[in-house]
């Protein structure tokens, strides 16, 4: 034990990959990303989708700080494997308490103040790694001193709003929020961060993407249930993950490859500014759509699992946002994240944004189950159309945007 406590970090080099402890931290990250589709569901009100949009924000924010860690020092080596599953440990306790995170009860501990400690332990090991990673580096010390020191303070409305309920509690886990990113953004233009290996920053964002999309489906089992016998029932399970595929040919047939070659090539002095932002930051739109997106396909199939007539079922306006908004926000990220790499970005890309928002008021008239097809036949006419037309293709960095 002491060994491992007076252990100095093992620096990276720029061939560096995931480790199995970071994807082991990505998997219980994402089933608790998961649980908050529980939380919005219960039943899908637009403060449900705010209040579990505040929680994903939270949530990405440790996330992406882990991911910085294991880019500077072995996540495999020393201490950090230790920090990492103590960490774990927290993610695993406040994704238990995330369906009933704005529900107060009579206990000492309830599940709102569970989950700000849970939140405030993963910070704190945050810090604590952010810090050992550090080591002699003053720069780099100094920068994560900054987002350290706004990051304690956001644990003054955390635990306050775990205290209070309803109205309150919302408004100050957002404050939380907000100074607790704040300190990311101070510290990024003040000081920067240092990014030592491009491809083991893209690969860490891609496998927590792809597993986002694929335990998403779980969303699929739990609309289900038993019903999955059924017609409708056993064809939106279909449509379900048709969408999915359609978003891990989205990302990673070109986009994803485009811009790990932006970040591979920019100068060193651009890297962790380019890794900041169209990782850290447009990143999050990405995973978020597709919650949402999960969200709106449980809803769907809960529906129709009540044995109603399809034609006869209907999603509400908040279920119907998540379910298109989810492609949106997608769909948004990925605009977002190739512009921010390689600074240029097809144009298609903002006209699908667009026609996918046009689809959302049509859909909210439609059954549930053709809502649910439109936007399937909508992402697959876009995979398609960005396969096979030249106007689609996407730039390299430092070329033009195609018109």
């Amino acid at each position: 034990m002491k060994r491992i406590f007076r252990s100095r970090p093992i620096m990276t080099e720029e061939t560096h990959r995931a480790t199995t402890v970071e994807i082991f931290f990505d998997l219980v990250f994402i089933f608790a990303l998961t649980r908050i589709v529980l939380l919005m569901g219960r039943p899908p009100t637009f403060l449900s989708l705010a209040q579990g949009l505040i929680l994903l924000l939270l949530l990405w924010t440790t996330w992406t700080i882990y991911t910085w860690v294991g880019n500077l020092v072995r996540a495999d080596a020393g201490l950090v494997p230790a920090g990492a599953i103590v960490a774990m440990a927290a993610v695993f306790v406040a994704a238990l308490v995330i369906p009933n995170a704005w529900q107060h009860g009579n206990e000492v501990m309830d599940a709102p103040l569970i989950l700000a400690l849970a939140y405030i332990a993963l910070r704190a090991i945050n810090i604590a790694l952010g810090l050992h990673a550090a080591g002699g580096d003053r720069q780099l010390r100094f920068t994560q001193g900054l987002f350290a020191t706004t990051a304690i303070l956001a644990w003054i409305p955390l635990v306050l709003g775990a205290l209070l309920h309803g109205t309150a509690q919302t408004l100050l886990w957002g404050a939380a929020f907000v100074i607790d990113l704040s300190g990311g953004v101070i510290a990024s233009a003040v000081s920067g961060w240092r990014l030592r290996s491009p491809s083991h920053f893209a690969e860490r964002h891609g496998l927590v993407l792809i597993i986002a999309l694929g335990e998403s489906l779980i969303s699929v089992g739990t609309g289900a249930e038993l019903a999955v016998t059924r017609g409708p029932v056993l064809l939106a399970a279909l449509l379900a993950i048709t969408n999915a595929v359609c978003g891990w040919r989205l990302y990673f047939k070109e986009t994803a490859m485009v811009a790990r070659r932006g970040l591979e090539t920019a100068p060193s002095a651009q890297r962790g500014r380019i890794a900041t932002y169209a990782y850290s930051l447009a990143h999050f739109p990405l995973v978020a759509g597709v919650i949402y997106g999960a969200l709106g396909v449980e809803q769907v199939l809960g529906h129709l699992a009540h044995g109603e007539p399809w034609h006869d079922t209907r999603l509400d306006w908040a279920s119907t946002v998540a379910l298109y908004g989810g492609t949106v926000l997608y769909l948004t990220g990925r605009l977002l994240f190739l512009r921010l790499a390689v600074q240029s970005a097809p144009r298609a890309q903002i006209v699908a944004i667009g026609v996918a928002l046009l689809l959302l008021p049509a859909a909210r008239n439609l059954p549930a189950l053709a809502a649910l097809g439109l936007l399937t036949a909508f992402l697959v006419a876009l995979v398609w159309y960005e396969q096979f037309s030249v106007g689609s293709r996407h730039p390299v960095a430092g070329e033009a945007t195609p018109a």
